[in-house]
């Protein structure tokens, strides 16, 4: 999973956070302040524009402060009973028909199909939801506007601010009531569609019985592996051990154990548990074992782990300290490459890597590190089957931060994007073949331990990041997970009903509709290229570049003049009048791109489909923090309307 920006702790957040959020609503307020009495001051002359603004504002404290919740849940129900006469419960439909002919097209047969069935269903209830609350928040006051059913409300003692509120509370409800019933059925539809078992492979359960007959009869005793039946295109094999040694008084002596467990190998995410049992019938005067193996549900696919991160550094081909690895010609900068047969690698530090957070009872295999690995290969190499490329060998190894003691780790194949899972044993050698402890004497006092990755095939290479290399440190819900993947789409929701409203106080129907969408599409992929084009043209190329926000070919003038004469992005103007009128003007569009940026929210952040659909416990800090940013933005859109619709005076 990528994650570009780590997590920060809610404490670590919240103060930096609440600083920024004043200085931008103060510069909000400030601004609509001027402006609002600017418009005043045009239709009414300076003086008496200046006694209205501040009468208006003399008004809105009291006004606020006797708000009656009584009224506001009235006027919410009344939003409520409006929008399912409009028909707001369609969406419902929708979803379902588009449930009925999702199984035409989901592959269960492919590599990951929880991702895919995961995130079919978030990205599809959330598009249907953002487009219901888009449409009954940004049409609903404009059209009682046009009706005049609103005067009636407004003449009795009702306060704009209760009809604002009580718009927003009741869309939510009606939406809230609709996309808990689709989350439920989009988390059924996963269940159910994923669910699948298999049957042992006939001829390998004959050849397996025959073989442990042999072993009875007095043969070598080892494990029989053994392969499930075919079911949404892939088999298991997995391993038994029904029969074992045991010395006594008499000698040796085979025994056949009577029942066992396994779990079979994994494929496609997932793998399952077994159990078996064997027993003893006889046939033409002998007695013949018989193996009855009953097979388990999915296991693996459907989790939600909570990983523990670490930070990267890389060493060149020298082995020196480096900023990044290898530039391999990716146009994408999230991976960086180390070089095979060289001594370079990618080093993670983790911290909290203590025996009381990993007990030898819960960890017996040892300490789970999962990785995927990004392989770029200067050549395929030799092998028989074109469309099954093998693997590039790596290394891994464990060393001490502060004394550099260094614990050596078995050679791994990596594959392309392919999670590896290697548990690391509590008992490790160093080159020179001391025995070491890995709680001991690999990690400090304090719990930091580093995770040393080398390629070790020359002329391939390694891309890794920050967050392609983690300890699976336990197991969450999957079902509380799943919820909170449906709670950021409550939040989207929330917000975009909240801004669907305010618009509607002030702009006629087709406006209104117009700004909310523009608002939804920019926030949901635009408010990160704005801010850094903004700040391209204002800030230092230096320190852009190192934090990857820089982008090139200039300004938006600058960008249609290179697009119009066809030239190189990264080609530098050619001095003159005309191009320090562009870059000038460009530099005041980037601030107002930068301010608007900030101000906009940025409804990406609130989406939580790739940790679901990944498998990654999203974090508690997460929700919190999102939850915080949208009443931040929803208290002065709530004010903001209250204000647009006191101006319009509709009862008159």
């Amino acid at each position: 999973m990528v994650i570009e920006t780590d997590t920060p702790s809610f404490l670590e957040w919240f103060l930096p956070a609440l600083l920024a959020y004043g200085q931008v609503l103060g510069a909000l307020v400030g601004g609509g302040l001027v402006a609002w009495w600017l418009i005043a001051s045009l239709r009414y002359g300076p003086k008496r524009g200046c006694v209205k603004v501040t009468a208006a504002l003399a008004a809105v404290l009291p006004d606020l402060t006797q708000t009656s919740f009584r009224r506001v849940w009235a006027l919410s129900w009344l939003a409520v009973k409006e929008s399912i006469r409009r028909r707001a419960v369609v969406v419902f439909a929708v979803f379902i028909v588009v449930l009925l002919f999702a199984g035409w097209f989901l592959d269960p047969d492919s590599d990951h199909p929880a991702t895919l069935y995961m995130r079919f269903v978030i990205d599809s209830t959330s598009y249907l939801m953002l487009a219901l609350a888009l449409l009954i928040s940004a049409l609903s006051l404009p059209k009682d506007f046009k009706d005049k059913t609103l005067h009636t409300v407004v003449t009795k003692p009702v306060r704009p601010g209760e009809i604002v509120l009580g718009r927003v509370v009741g869309f939510t409800i009606i939406t809230t009531g609709l996309l808990v019933v689709m989350g439920t059925i989009s988390y059924v539809f996963v269940i159910r569609g994923l669910a699948h078992t298999h049957q042992v492979d006939p001829d390998d359960l004959a050849r397996a019985e025959e073989s442990l007959n042999k072993m009875l009869a007095g043969g070598d005793v080892e494990p029989l592996t053994l392969r499930t039946t075919r079911v949404h295109n892939h088999s298991h094999d997995f391993h038994i051990a029904p029969v074992e040694r045991i010395s006594g008084d008499s000698g040796t002596e085979i025994v056949l154990k009577e029942r066992g467990r396994a779990r079979t190998t994994s494929r496609q995410d997932h793998w399952h548990d077994l159990s078996y049992e064997t027993s003893t019938e006889p046939s033409g005067g002998k007695t013949t074992v018989r193996i009855a193996a009953a097979m388990g549900s999915p296991q693996g696919r459907l989790i939600a782990r909570v990983p523990i991160y670490g930070k990267i550094r890389f060493k060149n081909r020298a082995g020196d300290d480096a900023e990044k690895g290898v530039n391999v010609g990716d146009e994408w900068t999230y991976r960086s490459f180390i070089a095979g047969g060289t001594r370079a690698a990618a080093i993670w530090t983790f911290g909290g890597m203590t025996e009381a957070n990993f007990p030898d009872d819960v960890f017996p295999q040892g300490l789970p590190l999962e990785m995927t690995i990004e392989v770029f290969r200067t050549h395929k190499g030799k092998t028989d089957d074109p469309t099954n490329i093998p693997g590039i060998p790596g290394s891994l190894a464990l060393r001490n931060p502060d004394t550099g003691l260094t614990g050596k780790l078995r050679i791994f194949t990596a594959n392309d994007f392919t999670t590896t899972v290697e548990y690391l044993p509590r008992k490790l050698q160093t080159p020179e073949g001391t025995a070491v402890d890995l709680f001991d004497d690999l990690a400090t006092e304090d719990g930091r331990i580093e995770v040393v990755l080398r390629c070790e095939k020359g002329g391939q290479f390694f891309g890794a990041a920050q967050a392609d290399v983690y300890f699976h440190a336990r197991d969450a819900s999957f079902t509380l997970n799943f919820i909170k993947g449906y709670l950021g789409i409550w939040i989207q929701m929330v917000l975009l009903i909240g801004i669907g409203v305010t618009v509607s106080t002030l702009l006629s129907a087709p406006i209104a509709l117009l700004t909310t969408f523009v608002v939804l599409i920019v926030g949901l992929w635009g408010v990160t290229f704005m801010s850094d084009l903004g700040a391209s043209q204002f800030m230092p190329m230096e320190d852009l570049k190192a934090k990857e926000e820089y982008v090139w070919g200039g300004g938006p003038l600058e960008a249609l003049y290179r697009l119009v004469q066809q030239q190189n992005v990264t080609s530098e103007m050619e001095p003159g009048t005309r191009t320090t009128v562009m870059k000038t003007a460009d530099q005041v569009l980037g601030y107002s791109l930068f301010a608007l940026a900030k101000v906009l929210p940025e409804f990406g952040q609130f989406s939580f489909a790739d940790r679901v659909a990944s498998g990654f416990d999203i974090p508690a800090e997460k929700i919190l923090i999102g939850l915080c940013r949208m009443l931040g933005y929803l208290v002065p859109l709530l004010l903001a309307g209250y204000l647009f619709l006191k101006m319009r005076e509709v009862a008159r």
